[in-house]
């Protein structure tokens, strides 16, 4: 009879227990992400204020492999805003677009500049009047990486200037008109410009703030650990009560 009842076991006892490794296993992912979040929140707040570096070494620093995101730069040249590219975008609960425009190095290079938010009205302005192409300005703002297309998230409408997702090479083709030019590996994004005139975009759009709820998500993890070790341990006190109540 105890034999039977052992045996009885076997198969709750191992599912139990691989149900057991996987959740240890989320929190203690989430125990390494929430340490890998810190490190990024401090990198971001330490890089955003600090003084702006100049472009180029910006550049040289991702052409050697290493992640310059939201380091603050410097960069000078001729902005070709009647090449502008529109994002898609919520601003302080409005829909309206983030304007990214390609500014010509001396180099001869070209970099996408996010100058910031416009509505759909000063966009409509926008384009119905096209700016001179040949502006000189200096430009300071934050590295930011070319992004990724979430699942749920529409395609690229490159018909109607409309985007979704911050696609590098797209956006770039797109602003040149197909024309083959060395292009900045990553985006800036403008700093806010107290002094922007009325209907020109607004800067300093770039999100700081990132959520960090991991450690909610460990003790999640870990709290359903302990559950299903207490699940476990009743069931087995039952199931050999009963056991040993019918010998």
């Amino acid at each position: 009879m105890q034999d039977r009842q052992t045996s009885g076991l076997l198969w709750p006892s191992i599912a139990a227990l691989v149900a057991l490794g996987l959740l240890l296993g989320l929190g203690t992912w989430q125990v390494e992400r929430k340490a890998w979040k810190e490190g990024l929140i401090e990198k971001i707040a330490e890089r955003t204020k600090a003084k702006p570096i100049e472009l180029d070494k910006a550049v040289a620093l991702a052409k050697s492999g290493q992640d310059p995101e939201y380091l603050h730069v410097h960069a000078h040249g001729r902005l070709l805003a009647a090449h502008n590219v529109y994002l898609y975008a919520f601003e302080a609960g409005q829909p309206g677009w983030h304007v990214y425009t390609p500014l010509e190095l001396a180099s001869g290079e070209i970099v996408l500049v996010n100058r910031g938010f416009v509505t759909d009205a000063e966009r409509n302005a926008m384009q119905s009047e096209p700016p001179q192409s040949t502006r000189e300005i200096d430009v300071t703002g934050l590295v930011r990486a070319s992004g990724t297309k979430a699942m749920f998230m529409p395609e690229n409408d490159t018909q109607r200037n409309v985007w979704y997702w911050r696609d590098l090479k797209g956006m770039a083709a797109f602003a040149m008109n197909g024309e083959a030019r060395p292009v900045v590996p990553f985006f800036i994004d403008a700093d806010a410009t107290p002094a922007a005139e009325p209907g020109e975009p607004r800067g300093g759009v770039t999100r700081l703030e990132l959520p960090n709820r991991h450690l909610e998500y460990a003790v999640t993890w870990y709290g359903l650990a302990t559950t299903l070790i207490g699940v476990y341990v009743a069931f087995v006190w039952q199931r050999l009560k009963l056991g040993n109540g019918n010998a």
